[in-house]
């Protein structure tokens, strides 16, 4: 761009000397003009020489090049040099257009690693990221990338994940927390257990998605594409045509005049607005989508995206946080401290996710030597000796083989009965939280006449009803096997219009045959696993729903500007094509329909740049 812009100015200032300060001599100023064609133009000849000998003919290189030398041959000095000059302007704002796009990209370049830094034999070696190996231990200091996905076994400190996921705020981690490469550590000294290898982790399949982006292109993009491989030879056949029959058919027409005519006729044909700014649009669009932690692998997604009628979510780890917790605690004739402690100690050995909840609300360092024995009845619950006390702890089945006296609950959730030397001492909900983002993500939606939003979910029908009518989803679908929830998109996708589309939002490994045949497959990128984010079309690096609104909106104001371009393109050109086929128009007005309209649709394509988080 530097270079570029050096030699513009340069040739602008000898063509402003030719053109203003005009010596006597015509011979010296024609050779200003050269001089100052050649400085700008000489690329583009090039360029359209080199494409001629390879069999690509009519492109924009051909049209300048035929154009400019035919205003020389004819002596329009001026004009040759202004159309190429204007030209590379137009050049100039696109290369800078695209530059800006690729920095909204470049934070996410910024976070591959340089180094990793390796414990081995006792000391810290400095080595490539791909070179370490998973359960290798690294040291990552203050101010340096997280190199490799793992976990930390020593340490705490706040991580800038905002590269990765858009968000500003800090993220404070401490032992046995997981951390995603790409993260920079902030202020303590941590050791991390690493998980993945370096081609495995989350910064080598970010930087690949966003790298492979640009080569899925869009149905607008194509249009162009075959538009101009039949446009330009169509314009150069009508140029020759108006350059060579009219001399030969009217009465005193002069051919020069003619000529002049044919060389404003190409000038104004070359598409340039549309070549340049469609793909610029959707290229923009992904880059601003990526400041705000939306990865769209390639710019038909973009486009399919500003059709959406059908949004369909996965539950658990999707619109629910995917971790249980336990929610309510009831106790009869202890207290409720007491009543939690003994669960936890029943719990003890057990690795079930309902377990580690349990000892997790605890809190507590549990003394073993106070459990003298524990039992796991299958489907049952637990039978456990804690303390001399005798203690039954799972569902209704358990409290029932027991000859519990109990009273049965009706809760959402998973229900712990606890009973204590036969006698009923209360019970624990344990149950999935609703993400605080779900309820906006699924308003936003049907704000923006997004009528169909569903949920299909493997669990039990009392749980998925339940979340369903919290956050008002029009449908939903519980108790499905994975092949299932395929067999319900399959439906769901004949319910939609011909223009229509169809989303899948999902995080877990069960959804990516779910993601892979919507029409678009979003991921839930911090989260999900590996496998729903291979498949899907756009990772959400943030596990927010309402990132997907953004996505959409986003999208919408993406289509609007390529439309915009593509109108307002056509239409200035036909009407300065006709007025140069009629000898009203000049070269200079050819030059405006060429170049001018080319900046105006690259600045129009630059504003889908100009996004923050939630500005929609």
């Amino acid at each position: 761009m530097k270079k570029k812009g050096i030699k513009i100015i340069i040739s602008l200032i000898l063509f402003l000397i030719a053109f203003v300060i005009k010596c006597n001599n015509e011979w010296i100023n024609n050779t200003i003009y050269i001089i100052s064609y050649i400085i700008v133009g000489f690329e583009i000849v090039r360029k359209a020489i080199r494409n001629i000998i390879r069999g690509k003919v009519f492109d924009e290189n051909f049209l300048m090049t035929v154009a400019t030398i035919g205003a020389f041959v004819i002596g329009e000095f001026p004009e040759a040099v202004a159309v190429m000059l204007f030209y590379q302007i137009g050049e100039l704002f696109q290369s800078y257009a695209v530059d800006k796009s690729r920095k909204s990209i470049s934070s996410l370049m910024d976070i591959r690693p340089d180094f990793a830094n390796v414990e081995r034999n006792g000391k810290v070696e400095k080595v490539d990221p791909e070179d370490v190996k998973i359960g290798e231990v690294i040291l990552i200091k203050p101010g340096e990338k997280v190199p490799l996905d793992g976990y930390i076994i020593e340490g705490k400190t706040s991580l800038d994940t905002k590269a990765l996921t858009g968000e500003s705020m800090p993220k404070e981690v401490e032992e046995k927390e997981e951390v995603l490469s790409g993260s920079i550590n902030l202020n303590g000294v941590i050791k991390m257990q690493v998980t993945k290898e370096y081609e495995d982790g989350t910064v080598s399949k970010i930087l690949n998605l966003v790298e492979n982006a640009s080569s899925k292109k869009s149905k607008s993009e194509n249009f162009i594409t075959k538009f101009a491989k039949y446009y330009t030879p169509i314009v150069v056949i009508i140029a020759t045509i108006l350059a060579i029959i009219p001399p030969l058919i009217i009465k005193d027409a002069v051919f020069s005049d003619w000529l002049y005519r044919a060389l404003s006729f190409l000038v104004v044909s070359c598409p340039c607005a549309l070549v340049i700014s469609i793909p610029l649009s959707f290229f923009g669009g992904i880059g601003g989508a990526s400041k705000i932690g939306i990865l769209i692998k390639g710019s038909n997604y973009l486009e399919q995206l500003a059709n959406t009628e059908i949004v369909v979510f996965d539950k658990t780890g999707t619109l629910t946080q995917g971790v249980f917790e336990v929610q309510k605690i009831e106790a009869v004739g202890i207290s409720k401290e007491e009543l939690l402690k003994i669960t936890a100690y029943a719990e003890n050995y057990s690795n079930h996710p309902i377990s580690l909840s349990v000892k997790k609300a605890y809190g507590k360092e549990i003394i073993e030597k106070q459990i003298e024995k524990t039992e796991e009845l299958s489907g049952l619950g637990i039978v456990a000796k804690i303390e001399k006390q005798d203690v039954l702890v799972g569902n209704e089945k358990l409290m029932i083989k027991g000859k519990i006296n109990f009273s049965k609950v009706d809760e959402i959730g998973t229900i712990l009965y606890v009973a204590i030397d036969g006698k009923y001492a209360g019970y624990i909900v344990i149950a999935d939280k609703i993400k605080q983002d779900s309820a906006k993500a699924v308003a936003q939606l049907k704000k923006n006449n997004i009528k169909h939003i569903v949920m299909l979910t493997g669990d039990k029908r009392s749980v998925g009803e339940s979340v369903a009518k919290e956050l008002e989803l029009n449908k939903v679908y519980t108790e499905l096997l994975p092949i299932e929830k395929v067999e319900k998109v399959e439906e769901l996708l004949k319910e939609k219009s011909k223009k229509g589309k169809l989303i899948f939002v999902g995080d877990g490994i069960n959804d990516a045959p779910v993601l892979a045949i919507s029409d678009i497959g979003i991921a839930m990128g911090a989260l999900g696993s590996d496998a729903a984010i291979e498949t899907a079309d756009i990772v959400l690096m943030t596990d927010e729903p309402s990132k997907i609104i953004d996505a959409i909106l986003l999208a919408k104001k993406t289509m609007k500007i390529v439309i915009e371009n593509i109108v307002f393109a056509i239409l200035v050109k036909v009407f300065v094509l006709i007025l140069s086929a009629f000898g009203i128009s000049t070269m200079w007005e050819a030059v405006f329909a060429d170049v001018g309209v080319s900046i105006i649709a690259i600045i129009n394509a630059l504003r889908v740049l100009n996004i923050k988080k939630c500005i929609f």
